[in-house]
């Protein structure tokens, strides 16, 4: 198989690795304007038989939409764009293609178990879900005000691992957020502090928690607790808690989202050269970001948003 790579950035450096190593892939194709790769030989992408997308995000949806029309199968990093409107345009473009989007935490093993356990009933009825994501230190100043705001660009990660292990719809959201930290998130109208109360469709509650300054480290945790037990994801030795009652914090906490998911990361590629189906649709991305855009506007506006209502705004 004859992969294209567009985009030699963090991730996209890390995926050149990992798709080089592939049993399934005999020829790389690399494509970055300033970057180059020890992996694979520059050349056009989209010369081949998949694609894969790590490009910044005001290019995905051309670039999606160029190797569908193709007939290329194409990976994406999230998001499919930049807006809900354009989302829905690359959706209905890419009818009939192969198109996975990158939303790594459904590749995590433990999100993975966590998600066998409840549906084989082990953890009982489903009454309360908790999330967090914080980042041990936030971006530069030039990328918070062109990335959409902390739930779109951050929590989103959250709102679609909350529907695909829970199997279940966000119907409503009450966001809000905090300025802690540096000027430029409120210049760009954005917070580094965030929280939000979900409800899903059938009376399940989730809270949220998230930070661009979370000292001990990169924290990214879930926990469900059910009728018959609580199951947590992200309890591991490296992640950056200090107990109260005598377990001090790792020496080595997550310093950041790709060590964190690792595994993760070279798992959905797997999944995407070897499936026959997506994995993660530009369906689903659409639905996360609803859920972003009701976040935001709680957010923004200081009351509980119906999914529905930015469903249908659009």
């Amino acid at each position: 198989m004859r992969v294209g790579l567009l985009g030699l950035g963090r991730i996209g450096a890390f995926h050149a690795a990992t798709l080089a190593a592939h049993p399934l892939v005999d020829e790389l194709i690399v494509a970055d304007p300033v970057r180059t790769s020890p992996y694979g030989r520059p050349g056009d992408p989209f010369e081949s038989d998949a694609v894969v997308v790590a490009t910044p995000t005001g290019t995905h949806a051309e670039l999606i939409i160029r190797a569908c029309e193709k007939g290329i199968p194409v990976f994406c990093e999230k998001p499919v764009a930049s807006t809900m409107d354009d989302t829905v345009k690359v959706l209905e473009a890419s009818a009939g293609n192969r198109v996975q989007i990158g939303f790594q935490r459904r590749f995590d093993p433990g999100y993975a178990a966590a998600a066998v356990a409840l549906r084989a009933g082990e953890l009982g009825k489903l009454h309360r879900v908790h999330l967090i994501t914080a980042d041990p230190a936030p971006p530069p100043a030039e990328y918070i005000a062109t990335s959409g705001g902390i739930f779109r660009d951050c929590h989103i990660h959250d709102f679609d691992i909350l529907r695909w292990v829970t199997g279940r719809e966000v119907t409503s959201v009450y966001a809000t957020g905090a300025n802690r930290g540096a000027a430029f998130f409120a210049e760009a109208g954005d917070v580094d502090n965030s929280a939000a109360l979900l409800t899903l469709d059938d009376g399940t509650l989730a809270t949220l928690q998230g930070s661009r300054y979370n000292g001990g480290g990169y924290d990214v945790r879930m926990e469900l607790a059910g009728t018959r037990r609580t199951q947590a994801v992200g309890l591991s030795p490296r992640a950056p808690l200090h107990s109260a009652e005598g377990t001090p914090s790792p020496e080595d906490p997550w310093p950041d989202f790709v060590a964190r998911f690792e595994t993760a990361y070279r798992n959905e590629i797997d999944g995407f050269l070897t499936s026959e189906r997506s994995l993660c649709t530009i369906e689903d991305a659409l639905e996360a970001l609803y859920v972003a855009e009701a976040a935001d506007l709680s957010l923004r506006e200081r009351r509980t948003v119906e999914v529905a209502e930015v469903r249908g705004s659009r």
